[in-house]
């Protein structure tokens, strides 16, 4: 039971809750109507302080944020953005978890055992990365999906994102962090015409904030199972 109660850092605690309140805070000042919207950023918020402990709860979690948030995007016109969350991040997500759950890290399950990626990976990867991208610009162009440009490297980073989750690779927390800049450009053009937007855009910089410190937790974690510390 001790164990539980400290699982999380107090740091930690405090990134969720002081996330979890600024998502709050923004939906009664912007919104008030959507509690999808608000349910998907309290889920997704929750994935991610998992997802620093290297938890496959993280990875649970997150498919289903994947799944409200592509409904989220559907509102909007970011076909985009609903399908790489329901084509792709969303799978991916479930893959990784499977990943997660048969990878531990010396038989622990809360903790997933770090993986290092080799060079002949990187290249592998960046070039699928390529192909993946190309390949959703044609289809985010067959739909008129609104701002096309922000849309297609959202779907770069995304795609390198779920890719390194499921390597087990900390770069992927730097990946998202990177996804989360483009969101909240694509938000904040949204919310031009719907104030109301400025609720994901407060989401996704609380994003933002924990993707970082996942990163800094995840290099903490490698370094400790590597023996280094």
């Amino acid at each position: 039971m001790k164990k539980r109660f400290t699982y999380f850092s107090k740091g930690e605690m405090g990134l969720w809750a002081v996330s979890s309140a600024m998502i709050l805070l923004s939906f009664m000042l912007f919104d008030r109507v959507n509690l999808l919207t608000l349910a998907a950023s309290l889920i997704g918020v929750t994935s991610l302080i998992f997802n620093a402990k290297g938890n496959p709860v993280g990875q649970a979690l997150m498919i289903i944020f994947s799944l409200l948030y592509g409904l989220i995007s559907y509102t909007f016109s970011y076909y985009g953005e609903m399908i790489s969350y329901l084509g792709m991040t969303a799978p991916m997500a479930l893959f990784a978890l499977i990943s997660w759950l048969r990878n531990p890290y010396e038989g622990n399950r809360a903790e997933v055992a770090v993986n290092r990626i080799k060079r002949a990976e990187v290249f592998f990867m960046l070039a699928l990365t390529g192909l993946v991208t190309l390949a959703f610009y044609f289809v985010l162009d067959y739909f008129d999906t609104v701002n096309m440009l922000p849309s297609t490297v959202s779907i770069a980073t995304s795609f390198l994102a779920v890719y390194l989750t499921f390597r087990r690779s900390p770069y992927f927390a730097l990946a998202y962090a990177a996804n989360d800049v483009v969101l909240i450009i694509l938000w904040t053009l949204a919310a031009l015409e719907d104030n109301s937007y400025i609720s994901v855009i407060i989401c996704f910089a609380m994003f933002l904030v924990n993707d970082l410190y996942g990163y800094i937790s995840w290099k903490r974690m490698e370094k400790r199972q590597m023996g280094k510390c």
